[in-house]
C-alpha cells in the first residue's frame, strides 16, 4: 500500500495546482493571441454559409475584440445578390459573461447598436428578403420525415427553445438610430428606434415612425426579467392621438389604432409534457374600421385577458381559468385544437383556407361561460359601431350567456352547438333606436338591391298589393314554413339545431353552402337593417330577433304576413301580391299546390326562375326531382296529406309577366340552379 506523508501530499497538491494554473494562462494566453484570427475565421464561415444558401453577401469591415470579453464588429451590411440592401449597421458591440466562456455556453452580457437599418423592399413578386423564406421551406420539406416523427414531443421542444432564448437576453442593451425601412409596393413606412435601453430589466424606448401622410412618437417602457421569466411592457403614443399601425390601411384596408397596449409575463412552466404560459393583456380605446365589420369606427374602450396558454404535445389551448373583460362584460373562455387521431371520411385538403386546412386535421372545443352579468351594464358595454340600434335601451335584471361548441374531425355530423342564456327578472324598460312596434301598423319598406335603394312599398292595407294573411292561400304558407322555417310558430327567433347543422354543411363542402337564417331574422334584416354584409349588421339582427321575439312585440301571424309581402321574387317584384299577379295572373288565395311550390322554391334565387322554363312558359323536366322531394317531407311532416297531392303536377306554367323574362331555348345559358341546391338541404327540425 502507498504510504504517504501529509507533507508529500501537501507537496503534490501545490505542484498540481501550479500546473493547473500555468495551463490556465496559458491556454488564456493563446486565446488573447489568436482570438482575433478565430474571429475573422468565424465571420468567414458565415458569410460563406449566407452566400452558399440563401445568395446574400455578408460584409463586416471592422472586427476586432475589446478588454477580456468584448467583441466590435463595424460597417456590417447584408446585401442579397442583385437586390437592395437588406441590413446596414455601422457598428455593434457586445460583451459575453467570462463564467460562461468556461462552460462552453457564451450568454451575452451587454450588447450596443449604434446607426444602422433593417429595409424590407418589396415589388410585386420580388422582394429583398424572399431568399431566406424560400430556402427555410425547402428545409422544412427535406426534413419532412424528421418533422412527421409523431415520437417527437413538441412541448417540449418548445420550452427547451423558450429557455435558450431567454438565457441569450443580455442584461443591458443600448440601441440607437435604429430604423426599420419598409417598401411595400410603394406603400412605405419609417420607424426610427431613435433610444431603446434594457438597463437593470428596465426598458425604455422612443420610436418615431414616418409614413406618406402621418408622424408618430411611440413610446415603450416597463421591464423584462428574462432569467425569472417575467415581463411587463406598456405601448403608447408619447405626442397626442392614438397609435395607428401603418402599411394595414393600405394594404388590407384596415384602420386600427388604440391608445395603449400592456402585455404581462407571470410565468413559464413545463410539468407533465405540458407548457403553461400565463400573464395578462390590456388595450385601452381599441379602433377598428373595414368595410367587412362596420360602415363606421368600432371602438372597444376597455379589454383586458388574464390568459393561460397551455401547449401539449398533440394540442394547444386557452385554459377555462382565463378570464376576458372588455368594459362591464365579463366571462371565461376556454378553447382547445387538438390534432386527431382519425383521418376524416371526407377530405378538405383540396381547398386552399387555412381554416379548411385546419378542419381536416383537427378537433376543435369552444366554450364561453359569462359570470352572472346585470342587463343594462352589458347594454351599456356593447361596442360603440357594433349595436348602434339599441343605443338608448333601458333595462334591468341580470342574466348569464353559455356557449358549448365541439367540432370533431371524424364526422362534423357529430358537432356540438349548444347556446343558453339564463334571466334573472331580465326586462327591456325601454327599445332603442329601432322601433320594431312600426311592424304592428302600415309603414313604407324600401327594398335594397347592390347596395342601393329600390322602389318604397307600402305594407299596409293602404296597398292594393298587400295581402292579409288570411288571404293567402293555405299551401302556399305551409310550403314557405317548410322550406324556410319549419319551426317558425315554436321557436323564438333561433333554431340551435339549425345553427349545427349549417356550420357542419359548411364544414364538409368548404365553403358557405347554408345559412341558419329563421323568417324572424330575414324580417329584421329587410325591414331595420341594410343589406351590407359586415360583422356590424349580423350582430345587430341577432340582437333584435332576441328583443323582438322574446318580449312578445309582434304576433307571429302579423309577422308572417309582413314577411310574405315584403321578401323579393323576382326583377323589381316584392310581396306575394306583386309574385302571384307576375307569375300566374292570380290572386294568392287562388294559386295551386304546384305553383306555390314553385314560388317557394325561387325564394334563395328569386330572379334565377328564368333558367328554369321553356321559352313556352313550361318549366324544364329537371325541376321535377325537387318538388317531388318537398312534396313527400311535407306529406312525412304531416304539413299536407296525400289527398291534398292528387292530380299534383310539378310542372307549371308561366302566364304573367314573368314570361317576357324566360331565357330562349337557343340562348347559350348553363343552368345555374340545380334540383339539389333548392331543397334537398330542408332538414330543420320543426322544434328547436
Amino acid at each position: 500500500m502507498l504510504n504517504l506523508s501529509k507533507y508529500k501530499i501537501r507537496r503534490i497538491f501545490s505542484i498540481s495546482t501550479k500546473v493547473s494554473f500555468a495551463l490556465v494562462i496559458l491556454s488564456f494566453s493563446l486565446y488573447l493571441i489568436f482570438r482575433n484570427l478565430i474571429l475573422e475565421k468565424a465571420i468567414l464561415k458565415v458569410s460563406d454559409k449566407l452566400r452558399d444558401k440563401y445568395d446574400v453577401n455578408l460584409r463586416v469591415q471592422e472586427h476586432r475584440f475589446s478588454g477580456l470579453s468584448g467583441i466590435h464588429l463595424g460597417k456590417i451590411s447584408l446585401i442579397p445578390s442583385n437586390k437592395d440592401t437588406l441590413i446596414k449597421l455601422d457598428e455593434f458591440n457586445a460583451s459575453v459573461r467570462l463564467l460562461s466562456l468556461l462552460t462552453g455556453e457564451i450568454r451575452l452580457k451587454e450588447i450596443e447598436l449604434n446607426e444602422g437599418f433593417i429595409q424590407l423592399v418589396k415589388v410585386g413578386d420580388s422582394s429583398n428578403y424572399s431568399n431566406f423564406f424560400r430556402a427555410e421551406a425547402d428545409s422544412v420539406s427535406d426534413n419532412r420525415n424528421v418533422l412527421a416523427d409523431d415520437n417527437i414531443n413538441y412541448s417540449k421542444l418548445a420550452y427547451k427553445l423558450i429557455r435558450k432564448i431567454l438565457k441569450q437576453v443580455p442584461n443591458n442593451v443600448s440601441i440607437c438610430n435604429f430604423r426599420l425601412l419598409v417598401d411595400d409596393d410603394g406603400i412605405k413606412s419609417e420607424f426610427n428606434m431613435t433610444k431603446m435601453e434594457l438597463d437593470d430589466n428596465k426598458i425604455e424606448s422612443s420610436i418615431q415612425v414616418n409614413t406618406n401622410d402621418n408622424r408618430q412618437l411611440w413610446k415603450i417602457s416597463g421591464y423584462a426579467d428574462a432569467s425569472n421569466e417575467r415581463a411587463d411592457v406598456t405601448f403608447f403614443r408619447e405626442d397626442s392621438g392614438s397609435v395607428h399601425i401603418p402599411v394595414i390601411d393600405e394594404k388590407f384596408n384596415l384602420k386600427a389604432g388604440f391608445d395603449s397596449i400592456r402585455l404581462q409575463l407571470n410565468g413559464i412552466s413545463f410539468k407533465n409534457d405540458v407548457l403553461k404560459v400565463d400573464g395578462f393583456a390590456s388595450i385601452k380605446n381599441l379602433m377598428l374600421n373595414h368595410p367587412k365589420i362596420s360602415k363606421q369606427d368600432v371602438i372597444i374602450e376597455d379589454a383586458e385577458v388574464y390568459y393561460d396558454y397551455l401547449f401539449g404535445s398533440d394540442f394547444i389551448s386557452l385554459d377555462s381559468s382565463s378570464t376576458v373583460r372588455f368594459n362591464k362584460i365579463v366571462f371565461h373562455p376556454y378553447f382547445k385544437l387538438e390534432e386527431s387521431k382519425i383521418k376524416p371520411w371526407f377530405d378538405l385538403s383540396k381547398n386552399s383556407g387555412a381554416v379548411s386546412r385546419i378542419f381536416n386535421k383537427y378537433n376543435m372545443y369552444l366554450n364561453i361561460a359569462t359570470e352572472k352579468l346585470n342587463a343594462q351594464d352589458f347594454i351599456n358595454s356593447l361596442p360603440t359601431g357594433l349595436f348602434d340600434d339599441v343605443k338608448g335601451m333601458q333595462t334591468e335584471g341580470s342574466f348569464t350567456y353559455r356557449l358549448d361548441f365541439a367540432y370533431f374531425n371524424d364526422d362534423p355530423n357529430k358537432l356540438i352547438f349548444n347556446s343558453t342564456l339564463d334571466k334573472d327578472n331580465f326586462k327591456i324598460l325601454k327599445y332603442g333606436e329601432a322601433n320594431l312596434a312600426k311592424l304592428n301598423g302600415s309603414f313604407v319598406y324600401t327594398p335594397f338591391e347592390n347596395g342601393r335603394p329600390m322602389r318604397p312599398i307600402l305594407i299596409g292595407p293602404e296597398n292594393p298589393n298587400f295581402t292579409n294573411i288570411d288571404l293567402i292561400t293555405p299551401f302556399l304558407k305551409k310550403c314557405i314554413l317548410t322550406t324556410e322555417d319549419p319551426s317558425f310558430y315554436y321557436h323564438r327567433g333561433f333554431v340551435t339545431e339549425a345553427f349545427r347543422q349549417s356550420i357542419a354543411k359548411n364544414i364538409k363542402t368548404g365553403k358557405f353552402k347554408r345559412g341558419a337564417s329563421t323568417i324572424s331574422m330575414q324580417l329584421i334584416k329587410n325591414v331595420f337593417l341594410t343589406r351590407e354584409k359586415t360583422m356590424a349588421r349580423k350582430l345587430q339582427e341577432i340582437l333584435l330577433v332576441y328583443i323582438l321575439e322574446n318580449n312578445f312585440i309582434v304576433p307571429k301571424d302579423r309577422m308572417f304576413e309582413v314577411y310574405l309581402n315584403i321578401i323579393e321574387w323576382g326583377p323589381n317584384v316584392y310581396g306575394i301580391g306583386e309574385a302571384s299577379q307576375f307569375y300566374f295572373k292570380k290572386k294568392p288565395i287562388d294559386l295551386t299546390l304546384s305553383e306555390c311550390l314553385y314560388l317557394a322554391s325561387i325564394i334563395p334565387r328569386p330572379k334565377g326562375f328564368m333558367w328554369r322554363f321553356n321559352s313556352d312558359g313550361t318549366s324544364k323536366p329537371w325541376i321535377d326531382r325537387s318538388y317531388r322531394f318537398l312534396t313527400n317531407l311535407m306529406i312525412a311532416r304531416q304539413v299536407i296529406t296525400p289527398e291534398d297531392t292528387i292530380g299534383l303536377t310539378p310542372h307549371v306554367n308561366i302566364t304573367g309577366l314573368a314570361k317576357k323574362y324566360i331565357y330562349k331555348n337557343d340562348t347559350i345559358v348553363l343552368d345555374t340552379i340545380k334540383p339539389e341546391d333548392d331543397f334537398f338541404d330542408i332538414n330543420v327540425p320543426l322544434t328547436n
